[in-house]
């Protein structure tokens, strides 16, 4: 790779030393910027305060301020089967995290095993998942957590490497899952491809209770005039026979309040029947309360791709600031290269191998705080060091642009002193 091309040694020297005087200023700033976690801001959360503005008649079909209901009140249901294309019956609501909800589904496979398994996943000498990378920290947290070994599957602009996922998947029946974050993933803003989604519900496994977690986090989360489209993996599923194959996740944690949200599932009939058994040991169910609020205050899916709006033209323009701070001093070095995704919470910036893990430390040594080198991979282990995970939410946007002329700043000296 030809990097800063058309500078010799001496020019790159002269660049270098600049560029060090500006690393010296920005760090005598004083600065606090925290990039790290893709989180909504304040303008964001106050978009739903309606939530809990008025007076509410909780006594429509049963009083929901009492026991009952495990799975989610039929108000709430009818909202959010939309948002995963399910029927009523193919989907449970939990609390405000999705994440609890994967965590759950996956201990009670590990403890209980799945509708279709021979054996509780605890009883297996191994057990392993596939991992498109770059992918979401918390999902291999989960596995790590656990003890599942994680198998890494690159990705590209279509989605995870299938040729790789199938040649293991069909000769290897301790592979037990994958993880997918299909739309907008997370952190590279992708969307899988028809073709990919189609080969994820088709293809052989060795493993008769293999599972899919399908993180659809993002599903209605657009930036761009047009939203990219996702193939219905379900119904993909079914249609080859294998309709307990995915779980679907989702939660209103970025459309509403983070830490007030409501969790869906949507999967199988027969899964889901499963599942309901489990809880009406495991719990007395989720906040009623909570999700006759958000059928109040989101009724339709028309009204959530309204409320959706308002949510982008707050952090369009900030997606907009980071591409435009990056083209202005990195594109044409060879580098870095990122894409402006269509929708989600994060830009996946590339940098030369083995420069990741120094960026990052020297955009903290100016006071801003990206996500951990590494993270994006299983165990933290980027086996490059070359993925840097942008999120550009929260910060307002004059902190935002601040931060990123720094972090560009530190992407061309982490490149010098490697090139030099």
């Amino acid at each position: 790779m030809e990097c800063f091309k058309g500078l010799d040694k001496a020019n790159l020297v002269e660049l270098q030393e600049s560029l060090l005087v500006k690393l010296k200023e920005y760090q005598g700033m004083g600065l606090n910027l925290n990039m790290a976690r893709g989180k909504p801001c304040k303008e964001q959360v106050d978009l739903s305060n309606g939530l809990i503005d008025g007076t509410i008649d909780f006594s429509i079909k049963s009083d929901y301020r009492n026991y009952g209901v495990l799975d989610g009140i039929d108000e709430a249901k009818a909202v959010f089967k939309d948002t995963l294309n399910v029927s009523e019956n193919e989907l449970v609501l939990g609390g405000n995290s999705s994440l609890n909800m994967m965590y759950d589904v996956i201990i009670k496979a590990i403890v209980l095993g799945n509708v279709d398994s021979e054996k509780p996943w605890c009883k297996l000498d191994t057990i392993k998942f596939l991992c498109p990378v770059p992918g979401y920290d918390r999902h291999f947290s989960i596995c790590e957590e656990f003890g599942i070994e994680m198998i890494n599957i690159p990705t590209d602009e279509n989605g995870p490497d299938m040729d790789l996922v199938e040649e293991l998947i069909a000769n290897d029946a301790s592979i037990k899952g994958m993880w997918c974050v299909p739309k907008y993933s997370n952190p590279t803003g992708i969307t899988y491809s028809d073709e990919v989604v189609t080969r994820l519900a088709t293809m052989k496994t060795a493993a008769k209770d293999f599972r899919i977690l399908w993180d659809n986090a993002y599903t209605v989360h657009h930036l761009g005039a047009e939203a990219d489209k996702l193939k219905d993996i379900l119904e993909s599923c079914k249609e080859a026979g294998n309709a307990n194959r995915v779980f679907m996740f989702s939660s209103t944690s970025k459309m509403t309040f983070p830490g007030a949200g409501v969790a869906m599932l949507g999967t199988s009939a027969q899964n889901a029947e499963f599942i309901r058994k489990q809880m009406a040991i495991q719990t007395i169910g989720s906040n009623k309360v909570n999700q006759l609020m958000h059928a109040k205050f989101l009724p339709s899916i028309e009204a959530i791709t309204e409320h959706m709006h308002k949510h982008s033209a707050i952090i369009g323009p900030k997606f907009d600031k980071v591409d435009e701070i990056l083209n202005e001093n990195l594109a044409g070095l060879n580098i870095a290269s990122w894409k402006k995704p269509n929708g989600g919470y994060f830009i996946s910036l590339e940098v030369l191998d083995g420069c990741a893990k120094e960026v990052v430390a020297l955009c903290k040594s100016c006071g801003v705080t990206l996500t951990k080198a590494g993270a994006t991979f299983p165990y933290g282990k980027d086996p490059k060091d070359s993925n840097i995970r942008i999120a550009p939410t929260f910060p307002p946007l004059d902190e935002l642009e601040t931060a990123i002329n720094i972090l560009a700043v530190c992407v061309q000296i982490a490149a010098l002193n490697k090139i030099l």
